[in-house]
C-alpha cells in the first residue's frame, strides 16, 4: 500500500463520496471531506471542511484548512456534483450552465489547486467522478451528461500534463448506484433501471469506492488517463 497519504474528497459527506471516504480511511489514509453544508454527523476519523467547488476562493480556503490540519493533499477525489434534470425544450440555460460549473469547472478548480503540492512532491493521485451517462447519454440529462463527458477530456489532458511528475489522473464512471439520487426516482423507475443493467441490479456506493481506493493506491501506479466503469455492464463499449 505504501505509506499513508492525505486524501480529500469533494462531495464527501454522503452517497458515493462518503463511501470513498470510508474506503480510503480503511486503507490507512488521513481523510478530509468537503461539502457546502456541514453534515449532522460524521465519523470522528474524517475531517470536514466547507467547500463550494463553484467558488475558487472557497476551494482555496478548504485546501488551506486541510493542509494546516493534515498536510498537503496527495489523493484528490473530485466527486462533488449536482443535477438539474429536464427535457431540452424546457431547460433554462442557467440549468445547463450551473451543472457544468459545478461538475466540470468544479473539478478543474480543485485539480488545479491540488496539483501544485503534488508536483513538488512528485507524487499524486487525482480521481474524477464521471458517469456512464457521459458515454451513452440520457434523456432529460443533457447538462449532466455533457459535464460528465467533459470530465474525460479534462482528466486525460491533466494525465498527459502531469505524468512526468508522477501524478496519475483517472476517472471512475459509475452506473446506477443505490444513493439518495436514485431513491428519489421511485420504485418503478428504479426497477426499470436495474432491468437495463446486464448484471441485473443497481450498484452500491461501496462498489465505486473500492475502484477509487485502488486507483489511489501504489498498486495503480502505471494507470493514468483511464476511465474505469463501475456500471454492471450498462455502458459496455460506450
Amino acid at each position: 500500500m505504501g505509506h499513508n497519504r492525505v486524501a480529500f474528497i469533494t462531495g464527501g459527506t454522503r452517497g458515493i463520496g462518503l463511501a470513498c471516504a470510508h474506503a480510503l480511511a480503511k486503507s490507512g489514509h488521513q481523510v478530509a471531506v468537503g461539502s457546502r453544508s456541514k453534515p449532522a454527523s460524521l465519523d470522528d476519523n474524517l475531517l470536514w471542511v466547507r467547500c463550494d467547488v463553484t467558488n475558487t476562493e472557497d476551494v482555496n480556503m478548504a485546501f488551506n484548512t486541510v493542509e494546516s490540519e493534515l498536510g498537503n493533499v496527495e489523493v484528490l477525489v473530485a466527486n462533488a456534483g449536482i443535477t438539474k434534470d429536464g427535457l431540452v425544450l424546457r431547460m433554462a440555460e442557467a440549468a445547463f450552465v450551473d451543472v457544468l460549473d459545478a461538475n466540470l469547472s468544479g473539478a478543474f478548480r480543485v485539480s488545479k489547486r491540488a496539483v501544485k503540492a503534488m508536483m513538488k512532491a512528485r507524487w499524486g493521485r487525482i480521481i474524477l467522478m464521471s458517469s456512464v451517462v457521459g458515454a451513452i447519454g440520457q434523456t432529460g440529462q443533457v447538462n449532466y451528461a455533457a459535464s460528465k463527458a467533459g470530465l474525460v477530456g479534462l482528466g486525460r489532458s491533466l494525465a498527459r500534463e502531469f505524468a512526468s511528475r508522477n501524478i496519475t489522473v483517472n476517472l471512475v464512471a459509475p452506473g446506477p448506484i443505490d444513493t439518495e439520487m436514485l431513491a428519489a426516482l421511485g420504485q418503478d423507475a428504479r426497477s426499470a433501471i436495474a432491468d437495463a443493467v446486464p448484471l441485473g441490479r443497481v450498484g452500491l456506493p461501496e462498489d465505486v469506492a473500492e475502484a477509487v481506493a485502488f486507483l489511489a493506491s501504489d498498486s495503480a501506479s502505471y494507470i493514468t488517463g483511464a476511465t474505469v466503469p463501475v456500471d454492471g455492464g450498462l455502458g459496455m463499449g460506450g
